[in-house]
C-alpha cells in the first residue's frame, strides 16, 4: 500500500509537470510614459521645446506563458484558471501554428515600432503640426487584385481622383464603389503610372486592393521612444498622449495616475488589443485609479474591472486626450464614457 501510495503520488507529481497546449497571460509591468526607463526617458525630443510633466501616463504589459515562450504545465494552466488576474488560451488562438520564438520576438518589435511611429504622426495631427505622410505598397497578397498592375515600392497619388496620404482614404473610395473598378494612381520611380483595378471582398466583407500598405513619415522634429524588453503595438495610444503632454505647456494630467492601452492609427483611430483584463490588473496594482481602453474591448471590460479603478472608453486619441485633461483639473469625471453591459 505504501509502495502503491507513492507511486500515485509520483504520478501525479508528473503529470502536473507535464506541458499543456496552452497560454498564460498574467498582469506585466507599467512603464510612465512621462518618466525614464534604466536611466533613459522614455520619450525625448529634439528640435522643439519640451515641458515636464509631473503626472503618470502608463503603458500597460502582459506577460504570456506558453506557445513559443516555454511550455506551460497543468499545474500552472489550472492555477492561472483560479485567479482572476490571469487568463488560459488555447495555444492556436494566440500564435501561429510552428512560430518559434525568435519570430514572434521579431514580429513584436515590427509592431512596436510602427506604433511609435503611428502614435508620432497621430499626436502632431492632434496638434495641428503639419508633416509629410505617405502611403507606399509593402508587398502584394497572394492572389492580389492588384497583381501584374501594382509593385512593391509604389506609392499612392490618388484612388478614383481623390488624393491619397491616408489608408482611410482608399478603404473609403473602395467601400463607396462597392466593387467597381477603381483609377488608382501611383508614383514609380519618379513617374505617375495609372491602373484600373477591380477590388476583392475579403472574409469581412470589405472591398480590398489585395496589397500590404506601410506608411512613410518625414516629421518636422525627432521623437525618439525608449523602452527596453517591450513589444507589440499595444502602447500606440499612450505613446501618443505621452508626446502631446511632453511638446505642450503645463501639465495635461495634472500630477494624476492615469494608465491605458490601446493601438493607435495615423489618423489617431484607437484599436483593440489582447489582455485588457490582465493590464487592468496591472495598472491598478500599480497604482492607477483612471484605466483608458478601446472602445473595441468593452466586452472584456466589463465585470473584469479591479476594486477601485475607473475605466474611460475611448474610440481615438481626440477623446483619450479630453478625458486626461477632465482628470487632470481635478473636474468631475462620472460623466466620461464607460463600458457598459449590454
Amino acid at each position: 500500500m505504501v509502495a502503491s501510495g507513492l507511486m500515485a503520488l509520483a504520478l501525479g507529481i508528473t503529470a502536473a509537470s507535464l506541458p499543456v497546449p496552452y497560454v498564460v497571460e498574467s498582469p506585466g509591468p507599467t512603464f510612465n510614459t512621462l518618466a525614464n526607463d534604466n536611466g533613459k526617458p522614455v520619450i525625448s525630443v529634439t528640435g522643439r521645446e519640451t515641458f515636464p510633466a509631473k503626472g503618470n501616463l502608463d503603458l500597460t504589459t502582459v506577460y504570456v506563458d506558453g506557445g513559443p515562450n516555454g511550455p506551460v504545465s497543468v499545474f500552472e494552466a489550472f492555477s492561472a484558471w483560479l485567479d482572476k488576474s490571469k487568463a488560459v488560451y488555447p495555444e492556436e488562438l494566440i500564435f501561429p501554428t510552428g512560430v518559434t520564438k525568435e519570430e514572434s520576438q521579431q514580429e513584436s518589435a515590427v509592431a512596436m515600432t510602427t506604433s511609435q511611429e503611428n502614435a508620432t504622426a497621430s499626436a502632431l495631427k492632434e496638434l495641428d503640426i503639419p508633416f509629410e505622410q505617405k502611403l507606399r505598397v509593402a508587398d502584394l497578397a497572394d492572389q492580389s487584385a492588384s497583381a501584374g498592375k501594382l509593385q512593391a515600392g509604389d506609392v499612392f497619388a490618388s484612388v478614383n481622383g481623390k488624393p491619397v496620404a491616408s489608408l482611410s482614404v482608399v478603404q473609403e473610395e473602395l467601400a463607396a464603389g462597392k466593387g467597381k473598378p477603381a483609377t488608382v494612381v501611383v508614383t514609380r520611380d519618379g513617374a505617375q503610372v495609372t491602373e484600373t483595378i477591380t477590388p476583392m471582398k475579403n472574409a469581412a466583407g470589405k472591398f480590398i486592393l489585395g496589397v500590404l500598405l506601410q506608411y512613410e513619415f518625414k516629421f518636422p522634429f525627432d521623437v525618439k521612444i525608449s523602452l527596453e524588453k517591450v513589444g507589440g503595438p499595444s502602447a500606440g495610444m499612450m505613446f501618443a498622449l505621452g508626446i502631446i503632454d511632453t511638446i505642450t505647456p503645463g501639465d495635461l494630467t495634472g500630477g494624476k495616475h492615469i494608465a491605458g492601452t490601446g493601438t493607435i492609427t495615423p489618423d489617431g483611430v484607437v484599436g483593440s488589443i489582447g489582455g485588457i483584463g490582465q493590464k487592468m490588473y496591472g495598472a491598478r496594482e500599480d497604482g492607477a485609479e483612471v484605466f483608458l481602453a478601446p472602445a473595441a474591448n468593452c466586452g472584456e471590460v466589463v465585470g473584469h474591472i479591479p476594486d477601485g479603478l475607473q475605466v474611460v472608453k475611448v474610440e481615438n486619441l481626440a477623446e483619450a486626450r479630453e478625458a486626461v485633461a477632465v482628470i487632470g483639473s481635478g473636474g468631475d469625471t462620472s460623466g466620461l464614457p464607460s463600458c457598459t453591459s449590454n
